[in-house]
């Protein structure tokens, strides 16, 4: 959509339009946020909505949203014809999606779209180096159907779609564990982003945190770090360690041992110890699907789940950096051929002293975005499970 400056009037259906002076203004029922060049008067127009001075790629202000949503009929006012029907084209589409709640007959539509989105945004971050990012395996999009299945039996308020007629164009999946919030994952089609569809979902599982402290793994999507940072969210910036484990740096391990279902009460203590909140019913649903590894010392407790599939851990909390890097250890010990230690942040730095001591590569990788809280450490989140 063009960005020249447009005066953008929406009236309803069968109103009277007011001009006064040199710009439009805006009469009640909606109250126009944040734009100084808009004021009520009362010229018996029974709605009358006006932006004057926004950029016309702007259009998602909440006040259209609310416009749209009282079925108003938009007629937009530009010098430009092009700009006026890309203006009318972008009211329309916002007005024809629908934020919902998720149920589970969604889960096979939103993972189509998940997939979709984060193909094209790995594209768009990959490095020179790096392979062509490849679609979701079969497997891989199960994995995502069952994780997002767990969370809708957990905390199914915390999971909302955008729907457009029948299709799925974006989701915003969260969870409340005890008085932490987290965003396990949330996207918006490609083509469909820049209408304020993000802005409605994020509205929505923020309202849903009631204003909990809170974390998320967060991309370098400019539009969606300003969004968070608006929220009230600080951004860390996170590392990520990519490579094939150097075997013979392989230190011997002692002191762990193979973990279970006796070990998820102390395991949440040290969760609220580090994070404000246990992971509760997220640590039965990921071991049943990843191996579990543990501290035998009671005095310095620790745990690292380990995708051995992948060969990399997927969660690492710790009491203690020296455990923690132990943990670390017997994680890229399960490694063969590529592996990857993400989410790591600058309060993390025994873990970029392990991954270079493997011989991996130190890279960039988007944000842990948090409320209410620092950033955890010694502890390395999950991306879905924070």
């Amino acid at each position: 959509m063009p960005s020249a400056v447009a005066d953008v009037l929406v009236v309803r259906a069968g109103s009277r339009a007011a001009r006064c002076g040199r710009g439009f203004r805006a009469v009640p029922p909606v109250v126009v946020a944040g734009c100084a060049h808009t004021e009520p008067v009362a010229h018996g127009c029974d709605g009358i909505y006006v932006l004057r001075g926004i950029e016309s790629h702007r259009l998602d202000e909440p006040v259209l949203a609310r416009a749209l949503s009282s079925r108003s009929q938009p007629m937009v006012r530009h010098p430009n014809p092009f700009a006026r029907r890309e203006i009318v084209r972008s009211l329309r589409r916002m007005d024809s999606v629908l934020i919902r709640p998720m149920s589970e007959e969604d889960l096979h539509a939103t993972e189509r779209t998940s997939g979709i989105t984060f193909l094209e945004a790995d594209r768009e971050t990959r490095r020179v180096n790096e392979p062509e990012p490849t679609p979701r395996s079969a497997a891989a999009s199960r994995l995502w159907i069952d994780r997002m299945r767990h969370f809708l039996s957990v905390d199914p308020e915390g999971c909302w779609v955008a729907q457009d007629t029948r299709d799925i164009v974006g989701f915003a999946i969260s969870q409340n564990r005890g008085s932490l919030w987290f965003l396990a994952t949330y996207g918006v089609l490609p083509d469909r982003q820049g209408g304020g569809i993000g802005k409605r979902l994020m509205d929505a599982v923020l309202a849903h945190a009631a204003g909990r402290p809170g974390l998320f793994s967060s991309t370098v999507h400019p539009a969606a770090t300003r969004r968070y940072r608006l929220a009230g969210f600080s951004l860390y910036p996170q590392m990520r360690m990519v490579g094939s484990v150097d075997r013979s740096t392989l230190p011997a391990v002692d002191g762990l041992r193979e973990g279970g279902v006796g070990d998820l009460e102390w395991m949440d203590r040290l969760d609220r110890d580090l994070r404000g909140a246990g992971h509760g019913p997220d640590h039965d649903h990921m071991l049943n699907t990843l191996r579990l590894v543990v501290s035998r010392a009671s005095n310095r407790p620790g745990y690292v789940y380990v995708d051995e599939d992948r060969g990399r851990p997927a969660l690492l909390a710790a009491s203690d950096p020296e455990t923690a890097r132990q943990l670390l250890w017997e994680a890229l010990a399960s490694a063969r051929g590529d592996t990857l230690v993400n989410c790591i942040t600058t309060a993390n730095q025994w873990a970029v002293d392990v991954g270079l001591a493997a011989g991996l590569d130190i890279d960039q990788e988007g944000y842990l975005a948090v409320r209410g809280m620092t950033d955890p450490a010694p502890y390395l989140p999950s991306g879905h499970f924070l």
